[in-house]
């Protein structure tokens, strides 16, 4: 049992217990690529919160992980099979009634670990930290916590290099041969201002990607993929640290 693990923790642990910061880790369940799981991104979720949060319990910090949902926005893929999507506003609702229980109970702060590049929960922390003003939200998204290119070679986003590297560190059972894996060649829009980044439109998936991956994942090793891992738990155990610590009344310098 991981006491700072919601899901293995019981009411014997619990009853007396107090946390100062809850971590919901969420992924999403779609395609990636020929190889990879559907859940790739929460598989991914729910071992680096968990090992950021051991990091960060074993230096004092009082952090509990919730179970990780497993779907996220796909509108993009709708015609991809079995790719579970969930609308934004669903996602608003599910997490208004998780940070309504947490307001409650008086645990004031919640991080949101996203696994997945669709979810996008700037919107939803500012709508709830309205709403909930004793709340100290805040959300990250893991391949924005380091360089990943300090890592990996292959640019990509989808069952790339570098999700292929950590999935061969993390389950290498639920990766498919290499001769399976698909090329993730991906196309760009032909319009300019898309590709050049300051200006945005959701990508049909099945339109880009043959076989739904976008980067060139055959440069992937589990080595890379556990480096990666390490370097990114360890910053993020130490961000979860400081959260707990922190003073909500003297966060500005």
């Amino acid at each position: 049992m991981r006491p700072y693990i919601l899901a293995e923790t019981n009411w014997e642990a619990l009853k007396n217990e107090t946390f100062d910061l809850a971590v919901l880790p969420w992924g999403a369940t779609e395609a990636h690529n020929y190889h990879l799981p559907y859940a790739t991104d929460n598989i991914q979720a729910d071992h680096m919160a968990a090992e950021s949060a051991r990091l960060a319990w074993e230096k004092g910090g009082k952090v509990i992980v919730l179970p990780t949902i497993p779907f996220g926005v796909n509108t993009g893929q709708s015609d991809i099979y079995l790719d579970i999507n969930l609308n934004p506003s669903t996602q608003l609702a599910i997490l208004n009634d998780i940070v309504e229980v947490l307001d409650r109970q008086k645990l004031s702060k919640l991080l949101i670990f996203n696994g997945h590049g669709g979810n996008n929960f700037k919107p939803l922390v500012r709508e709830l930290g309205l709403k909930f003003p004793k709340m100290f939200i805040s959300y990250c998204f893991f391949p924005q916590v380091l360089d990943k290119y300090a890592y990996f070679e292959e640019k990509g986003d989808h069952a790339d290099e570098m999700e292929t590297s950590l999935m061969l560190h993390l389950r290498p059972d639920l990766v498919l041969p290499k001769g399976k894996w698909g090329r993730g060649a991906a196309k760009s829009f032909k319009i300019k201002a898309f590709s050049e980044g300051w200006a945005w439109a959701e990508r049909e998936w099945s339109k880009i990607s043959e076989d739904t991956g976008t980067g060139n994942p055959y440069k992937s090793t589990k080595e890379k993929g556990h480096l990666f891992f390490e370097d990114i738990t360890k910053k993020m155990g130490d961000f979860m640290l400081e959260l707990c610590e922190a003073d909500l009344d003297d966060l500005y310098e």
